[in-house]
């Protein structure tokens, strides 16, 4: 959209069930801050909202654990989770919560609306219950082998190995993370939302009319699940936590906590007006406000296909013009886990290198997974810092306004005539807002940020070439020219770096006393103002805006993840318990033989899939297997391994396996072969009792 009226942004909710941690912070928030800041720096009207999601399953579990209500555990969180962003400058217009009346009554008036408008299908289907428990399953509640990928602890609506969303009931061999216990299927009544009737809707809006906008890895995400064939989803739940369905039919049963969550972006506009006295309406329902969801991968198909639908069938509502939808963010190397403890949390953080917000946010955006996964490491973090923010930045900044106060009591100095060099610098300097803008906008922050540091290099250059503190004894009136150009370049720094460090730009403005002049700065001034800071004009004294960071600091990072990486390896190293019993009969059913790997090729638009050709002694046949990111197809050829040949055939991704290859898995999370041994006497087809 160009030129749009006013803007409404958005945040993916965070779940209250536990702390922020760098992924976090790197996928949604930041960026989404970035692009906030920067429009509000232009001038453009602009509402920046998010709040807790209070109202998921995992919260329930949490509670179960913790052996306290949900509430608590909300409670806890929501003040943990907006204090760090409140310490990161994440900088919301609202911040709400999901249990907020607003949020109640708004997700209410939702779903009436479309109810009443014969928006939803209403049947009785049979669902997973865990008799145990006396109560059904919802998503999260159950456990299971995802149908698409074979990974083994997929969840009732998710697969967080594979990205695909699921029903419960589409998983093979369920089991309830309640009790445990094989669940079974019992009657009861829901609403569904039928996507498939907004089928040329998703086309018409995502394939033809967002392909050439939308992130690659979003619009990829959107066209497979639109191809795959799109199937009503059930948009209630049997659950006590949560909304209560509002109709006739509806009692013990709330809304889908991914119906209820993306309406609380409404809900927290709705409350922002409220406090306000402004309108919300034009925020949500003017087609000349650009609304930009800012989410991770994970939750692409609920904000690209979900949500959409959902104002599209309600009727009164703006649809998203863009989802810019990051992957995800590594910890040295290693996937991000909350529940290994492996993850830099926020507060932590902070109480390690206080003062240094701004640090971790220029190294995440410098790191940002904008298109692929990315990896944050502590040396990394340390080189930027010390020979980026520190070496280029800091030092540019430190020596300006030093030799400025030295030379000049802290007055601007007046300039009279300009070198080519000189000339060329003032030009360069206008040129930035927009070089930066056009990153922005096209979601590129990392480029963005990129483009801002040129500029604090290319005033670093220009002190160091000129060398203003030989010149000051032996020709002042040059210095003074120099130290009023390489003025000009801090000013503009103040303006440009806000979105990326603003702490450190908040430094910057009251260094150059920015507070005195009649009127802000703002983004498009760098470009059209003939001085920033101009002659005459009062700076204060320098202080340090970044420091070094030692090596001590970093080890001692390191040494906490290595503590936790071993803690998490003797945790999983434990003897799992027996399972529960089975009979001579129920084990005899498994036709177990030796079989050879004769090829292996890696599924093309897959992680972790390998299509292997088997010999199994009686035939040749496809087995597909999650294996292939721990070995390359080469390294299976011959490779003999123990085969169940008499499991029902599924599909996985596309591709019909039949059979499956028997593994187990280090601590370290590696798999390997359950291997029959190289012996040639027992030959492929050889039973294995």
């Amino acid at each position: 959209m160009k030129n749009p009226k006013r803007y409404t942004i958005t945040a993916a909710l965070p779940y209250t069930n536990g702390p922020i941690h760098i992924g976090h912070l790197a996928g949604v928030y930041v960026p989404a801050d970035i692009y906030t800041r920067y429009l509000k720096l232009k001038g453009e009207d602009v509402i920046f909202v998010c709040g807790s999601d209070e109202h998921g399953v995992p919260i329930t579990i949490k509670a179960k654990k913790e052996g306290v209500s949900p509430q608590d555990v909300v409670d806890k969180y929501d003040a943990i989770i907006k204090q760090s962003f409140q310490d990161f400058g994440i900088q919301f217009d609202n911040y709400s919560r999901t249990s907020a009346k607003v949020h109640h009554d708004t997700a209410t008036e939702f779903f009436q609306n479309m109810y009443d408008n014969d928006k939803f299908i209403e049947e009785t289907t049979e669902q997973l219950y865990d008799a145990k428990a006396d109560q059904f399953l919802a998503d999260r509640f159950v456990t299971g082998t995802c149908p698409k990928c074979g990974n083994e602890e997929a969840y009732g609506d998710q697969c967080e190995k594979c990205g695909s969303s699921l029903n419960a009931t589409d998983l093979i061999n369920p089991k309830s993370a309640i009790t445990g216990d094989v669940p079974t299927l019992k009657s009861t009544k829901h609403w569904f939302l039928p996507l498939d009737q907004y089928d040329d809707f998703l086309k018409d809006w995502i394939i033809k009319g967002h392909k050439k906008d939308w992130k690659s890895n979003v619009y990829g995400q959107c066209k497979s699940w639109i191809d795959e064939g799109l199937r009503a989803r059930a948009v209630t739940r049997d659950l006590d936590w949560g909304i209560p369905v509002p109709v006739e039919g509806g009692d013990g049963k709330v809304l889908y906590v991914w119906f209820d969550a993306p309406i609380g972006y409404i809900s927290s506009t709705k409350e922002w007006a409220e406090r306000e006295g402004k309108d919300w309406e034009p925020y949500w329902k003017d087609e000349e406000t650009k609304l930009v969801h800012f989410i991770g991968k994970d939750n692409i198909v609920f904000h690209c296909i979900i949500f959409p639908v959902m104002l599209k069938a309600e009727g009164s509502y703006i649809l998203p013009d863009n989802v810019p939808a990051n992957e995800f963010l590594n910890l040295e190397g290693r996937k991000l886990s909350t529940s290994r403890n492996w993850a830099v949390w926020l507060h932590e953080y902070l109480e390690d290198f206080s003062g240094k917000e701004d640090v971790l946010r220029y190294v995440l955006t410098a790191n940002a997974p904008e298109t692929k996964d990315n990896d944050f490491t502590w040396k990394d973090f340390q080189t930027r810092n010390n020979s980026e923010l520190v070496a280029i930045y800091g030092n540019f900044i430190n020596r300006v306004v030093v030799l400025t106060n030295k030379y000049y009591e802290g007055r601007v100095p007046k300039a009279s005539e300009f070198t080519e060099t000189d000339l060329k610098v003032l030009s360069e300097i206008k040129t930035f807002p927009q070089s930066i803008a056009n990153s922005i906008e096209k979601y590129r922050f990392r480029e963005a940020q990129s483009v801002m540091m040129n500029l604090a290099r290319l005033g670093n250059k220009y002190l160091a070439d000129e060398e203003p503190w030989k010149l000051q004894k032996t020709d002042p009136e040059r210095t003074a020219i120099i130290m009023y150009v390489a003025l000009q370049v801090a000013g503009a720094l103040a303006v440009i770096s806000e979105p990326f460090v603003p702490f450190t730009a908040e430094k910057l403005k009251t260094m150059l006393n920015f507070e005195s002049f009649s009127h802000p700065v703002l983004w498009g001034d760098i470009s059209k103002l003939d001085e920033i800071v101009p002659s005459g004009h009062q700076v204060h004294l320098a202080e340090f805006l970044f420091s070094k960071i030692e090596d001590e600091e970093i080890q001692k990072q390191i040494d906490k993840l290595e503590a936790s990486k071993a803690s998490s390896l003797e945790e999983e190293t434990k003897i799992e318990p027996q399972k529960e019993e089975a009979t001579f009969e129920d084990f005899s059913k498994l036709d177990l033989r030796v079989g050879t790997i004769i090829s292996a090729e890696k599924k093309p638009k897959t992680k972790k899939l390998m299509v292997l050709k088997v010999d199994t002694g009686l035939d040749e046949r496809t087995i597909v297997s999650g294996i292939a990111e721990h070995y390359k197809p080469e390294e299976l050829i011959g490779q003999r391994v123990s085969v169940v040949i008499n499991l029902k055939p599924i599909k996985l991704k596309g591709t019909l396996s039949e059979g499956m290859i028997l593994m187990t898995q280090d601590a370290s999370g590696k798999l390997t072969f359950l291997n029959p041994g190289s012996d040639e006497s027992v030959s492929n087809g050889t039973i294995i009792n």
